[in-house]
């Protein structure tokens, strides 16, 4: 079950947003009403002027000190910055299992949280952005690969190499891959470094292994033309990556922004400490 926290974020700020409201239109001028003193000669009774204030009630205080956070946290996260969590390996070498990544939520247009609905105009994704999307067959769930084609590309991939526009994208040998801790799987693949129309970015092959993933339902073997507002993407780990090869392209409408830095790694199969500190203030290319 995938916990919709943005979902969660709008229904706390409108409900303590409300009590708030509510307490100052008609509770607070009542309290107020009954604190004030009581005309001179005037016999004072329960309920009536002169009692002393008037506590505000628990909910009501509590409304008062959470709806500015929780407004806070909204916008941060809706229209600026959000945080995520590595799940796999898909994006090795690039991103590792238990990277915590900063995500740009501006960068390609301000959307309404919970709606999506774009409300200004931005950037468009390029070719290397490290994107993160809700993925097209369960838009609860988030991916995040790199982009390999924008409208108008023909992508193709043929014996571990990338074609856009009839051009292979160049790769330069690093030497053979050494993972540890979750990655270590991948111990003894190739790595490489892949020039993708400028942007150059560490790439995972493994020369005896098919070109999809395992269980991957191959939608293209030869070319595809990227229509306008969709997106190829790929991972850059490129044997063991369920991205579009798979489940088709990426449409503009369920994008949610530009991965741009690491934060803090913890890995908990990482020999001594779980912490990767070298990770940590990284940028993603």
């Amino acid at each position: 079950m995938n916990f919709d926290f943005p979902t969660l974020l709008v229904l706390a700020s409108l409900i303590t947003g409300v009590i708030w409201l509510l307490d100052a239109l008609f509770l607070a001028p009542r309290r107020r009403l009954r604190a004030q003193p009581a005309p001179e000669g005037t016999n004072v009774q329960e309920g009536n002027l002169g009692e002393p204030a008037v506590k505000e009630p628990l909910l009501v205080e509590y409304a008062k000190s959470f709806f500015p956070v929780i407004v806070i946290v909204l916008i941060l996260r809706s229209f600026l910055v959000e945080p995520f969590r590595i799940p796999s390996g898909s994006m090795m070498p690039t991103l590792l299992v238990g990277d915590f990544i900063l995500v740009n939520k501006f960068t390609y247009g301000i959307r309404l949280p919970v709606l999506n609905r774009k409300i200004i105009e931005l950037n468009e994704p390029q070719r290397g952005d490290v994107i993160v999307f809700r993925y097209p067959q369960d838009p609860s769930v988030d991916y995040i690969k790199r982009v390999v084609g924008v409208p108008g590309d023909r992508v193709g991939y043929r014996n571990k190499v990338l074609y856009i526009n009839g051009e292979p994208m160049e790769q330069s040998m690093v030497g053979v891959y050494s993972g540890v801790g979750a990655g270590a799987r991948e111990t003894g693949v190739m790595e490489t470094v892949e020039s993708l129309g400028g942007v150059e970015h560490a790439v995972l092959v493994n020369p005896l292994a098919p070109n999809f993933a395992p269980g991957c339902n191959v939608l293209w073997r030869g070319d595809i033309t990227v229509p306008s507002g969709h997106f190829f993407v790929m991972g850059d780990n490129r044997d063991n990556s369920n991205d579009s090869r798979c489940w088709g392209l990426v449409p503009e409408t369920n994008l949610v922004g530009k991965a741009f830095g690491i934060w803090m790694s913890w890995d908990a199969l990482r020999s001594g400490i779980p912490i990767d500190w070298s990770r940590i203030g990284e940028g993603i290319e």
